[in-house]
């Protein structure tokens, strides 16, 4: 039987994380929240939280790191309390926390596998992003010679702990910043880790605060690019047995 936790990075979204946390209270699950360095001002919501909340279990780090960084300590912390699956949720309220129990029951049928998310967008979405999300989920069809991924961005997911874990201590290059998503799906899946995917609603407030940084984030992003296609280089004799085998299993 799984054993969930939920892990939230914070970083300039504290204003937000109460709702989200309190969306959470009723799956009695410890819920880590990871401060990613932030300011003093999201530092008092963050303290507010932990200190209304018995269940949350804080992690704090020094200084900013991104959210690969703030989600791998979290990590670290779920293996130290035991669990088996943890749902990251961002922070910042955009994410439809009504699907949190569909994705914690596909996770409990499927406990193998990481539990994907994909967005469905209201008319708030920006029109480049859907634009750059398409780019983005064509590479990934590339690194990993499979079209199955519907989103690679979205950060609703529910993954098991000990492939994650173990792929932490490997010390393998993944994506601090806003590669991270991508980046990490994509290593699990070379991994051989299943994936579910799901759908969910996901809004973009007017007065949402954004943490992408266009010089710093698309250094990052090709970067991540860069180093996942030389990766499936070297994963291109398994990844060619893995597509021949999925097309036997649909012609069979």
């Amino acid at each position: 039987m799984n054993r969930f936790a939920f892990i939230i990075p914070v970083y300039r979204h504290g204003s937000t994380l109460d709702y989200v946390v309190s969306s959470l209270l009723e799956f009695n699950c410890p819920i880590i929240v990871v401060d990613d360095g932030n300011g003093e001002e999201d530092k008092a919501f963050i303290r507010q939280v932990v200190e209304k909340y018995p269940c949350v279990v804080p992690v704090w780090r020094s200084s900013n790191g991104g959210k690969g960084r703030a989600v791998n300590d979290g990590v670290r912390k779920a293996h130290e309390l035991g669990v088996t699956h943890f749902l990251q949720i961002d922070s910042d309220g955009q994410h439809d926390v009504g699907r949190v129990k569909h994705f914690l029951e596909l996770s409990e049928k499927n406990p193998e596998a990481i539990i994907c998310g994909y967005p469905e967008y209201d008319e708030s979405a920006p029109t480049a992003r859907l634009k750059a999300r398409k780019v983005a989920n064509t590479w990934v069809h590339i690194v990993t010679l499979s079209n199955e991924i519907k989103d690679c961005l979205i950060g609703f997911r529910v993954y098991p702990v000990a492939p994650y874990h173990k792929l932490l201590k490997s010390h393998a290059i993944i994506d601090t910043h806003m590669g991270f998503d991508t980046d990490i799906l994509v290593h699990l899946m070379w991994k051989g880790i299943p994936v579910v995917q799901s759908a969910v609603k996901v809004n973009y407030p007017k007065d949402g605060v954004s943490n992408f940084r266009v010089v710093r984030d698309n250094i990052h992003i090709s970067l991540t690019y860069t180093r996942l296609c030389i990766g499936m280089m070297f994963r291109s004799p398994v990844l060619v047995w893995r597509m021949f085998k999925r097309g036997s299993r649909k012609n069979g």
